[in-house]
């Protein structure tokens, strides 16, 4: 597979005639006579000074921060001269508050230079976490080939981290593991498709779609700046979209609610996002080798309000593969998310309970349940949790402490499926409607006592009339998400606190 250089590159993505070069020219190297002359071949090979080019461009019409790898030029290896020139991008970058896109591609440390040059991947790493900690988008495209150090620092660290389609991408060379340990590495593990199987990149995406992708992505992770002219001109809902003040009461037994909730046909997440939100980008796993396929994670706008939405998804849980431990850390991570960006968080609750089994045990799954709980309460971001469906158990609870919790009309909370309340309060499963009423499980019931703050109504079942309720619910979203956003934030944090330490007395 062929490299493409950074030149070309940068051309496909951004808006032409757009780019202004922020290279300085590299100083003169104290070197021995060997390495000076790979550097003048390097040089005349490529037309550049270093492995590495910086800049800023217009992205549709957005100005962003741009630094690429030049494979061409010492297989982009990073040594003194070229850390320097990224770090100097990096930290210009956040100075002037832009957004910044890497485009990664290198065999990694430059061993001409030896431990100063592999002591550059700190450097580097503190300017990039520094531009995370001004709340601005790092995005991350790996290229063909990506090694060593440059994956161990600034290859790793992107909010939405994405692949070029076939790029061989991993921490030690394949030549260098042969050379070491006498075998091939196995085939197949160090691609991008495989970093995008395992958790570890959010999606492959060809050279083509680059802009598009980053454009939907910077709509929504730059947006926190902007979010009072994007929700200006969205529709708002009406009192027939349910209000925070009506009695939500339409005469449904608590049966009647856990039943429509399991309906197989119900829309769930990924019907939601389809239909009411715009710039929607998917992200994947856990970044660190996990993924669920019972939790979606995805940037995407309501209204023209910003948010991260870790949604439940009741297409990816079935009775053979539950939520499990891994979900609860991909959730995690968009907690994380919201959090360095400082953008609202939306939680979807749609699961019939996490996993029962030794493997959630040895995974951690009380843990995790406990983990989001706590960073969920003391988020400093907005967060709004909507009952979907079915909430069951501590799978369920682990995504509710919010600013504001909505419900559909058959969403419902519960600390067991009523079959398993009735089994342990009445040693039979036959019982079931009896508990869900007792338990006060259902969206009315969680509004009058204080555990959800508004329902939205379905006409009689979001089942039936799928389009109708995800843009219903769409607009509700909408409007609590600018009106969270319009809060000031510590008032905000108090305001939940004080919520759930007096909650039920």
């Amino acid at each position: 597979m062929s490299t493409t250089d950074a030149r070309t590159l940068r051309d496909r993505v951004l808006d032409p005639g757009s780019w202004v070069s922020w290279d300085a020219p590299v100083a003169a190297r104290d070197v021995s006579p060997q390495y000076a002359a790979e550097l003048a071949r390097a040089a005349e090979k490529t037309r550049q000074d270093e492995s590495i080019i910086t800049g800023e461009g217009l992205l549709r019409g957005r100005r962003v921060a741009v630094v690429a790898g030049e494979f061409g030029f010492l297989a982009g290896s990073i040594g003194v001269a070229a850390a320097e020139r990224l770090i100097a991008a990096v930290e210009r970058a956040t100075e002037e508050g832009l957004p910044l896109l890497a485009a990664p591609v290198s065999g990694g440390t430059r061993m001409q230079e030896g431990t100063v040059a592999f002591l550059q991947m700190i450097g580097i790493t503190a300017a990039i976490a520094r531009h995370k900690e001004a709340g601005l988008p790092y995005l991350v495209y790996l290229r063909h080939p990506t090694f060593g150090g440059v994956l161990a620092s600034w290859g790793s660290l992107g909010h939405v981290t994405i692949a070029e389609p076939g790029a061989s991408i991993g921490f030690l060379g394949p030549r260098v593991y042969e050379a070491l340990y006498g075998e091939p590495f196995p085939e197949g593990v160090q691609t991008a498709e495989h970093m995008a199987e395992m958790g570890l990149i959010d999606a492959v995406v060809a050279h083509e779609d680059i802009a598009d992708v980053a454009d939907r992505a910077l709509n929504v992770l730059a947006a926190r700046r902007t979010w009072h002219q994007d929700v200006a001109g969205a529709e708002r809902p009406t009192a027939e979209d349910g209000t925070d003040t009506d009695d939500p009461e339409d005469g449904r037994s608590a049966w009647d609610v856990v039943t429509a909730s399991r309906r197989a046909d119900r829309p769930g997440v990924r019907r939601l996002l389809r239909t009411a939100a715009t710039d929607v980008v998917g992200l994947s796993g856990t970044g660190a080798g996990e993924k669920d396929p019972g939790l979606l994670l995805a940037l995407a706008r309501f209204g023209g309000a910003p948010c991260v939405v870790l949604g439940q998804d009741r297409r990816g849980q079935s009775l053979s593969a539950p939520l499990g431990p891994a979900a609860l850390r991909e959730a995690r991570r968009g907690m994380r998310l919201a959090a360095e960006l400082r953008l609202p968080l939306v939680t979807l609750i749609d699961t019939p309970g996490a996993a029962l089994s030794q493997e959630a045990e040895e995974g951690g799954l009380a843990a995790e349940i406990a983990r989001c709980l706590q960073d969920l309460v003391m988020l400093k971001a907005p967060t709004i949790a909507v009952l979907l469906g079915q909430g069951t158990g501590g799978g369920a609870l682990a995504l509710v402490p919010a600013d504001r919790v909505l419900s559909a009309a058959n969403g419902w909370l519960g600390p067991l499926p009523p079959e398993g309340a009735s089994v342990i309060v009445h040693r039979t499963v036959d019982r079931a409607d009896e508990m869900a009423a007792d338990q006060g499980v259902r969206a009315t019931e969680l509004w009058r006592a204080g555990i959800v703050d508004r329902v939205v109504p379905e006409r009689p079942d979001a089942a039936d009339e799928p389009q109708e309720f995800c843009l219903r619910l769409g607009r509700v979203l909408g409007e609590e998400l600018a009106g969270l956003l319009g809060r000031d934030d510590n008032e905000r944090f108090r305001s939940r606190l004080h919520r759930y330490r007096h909650l039920g007395r």
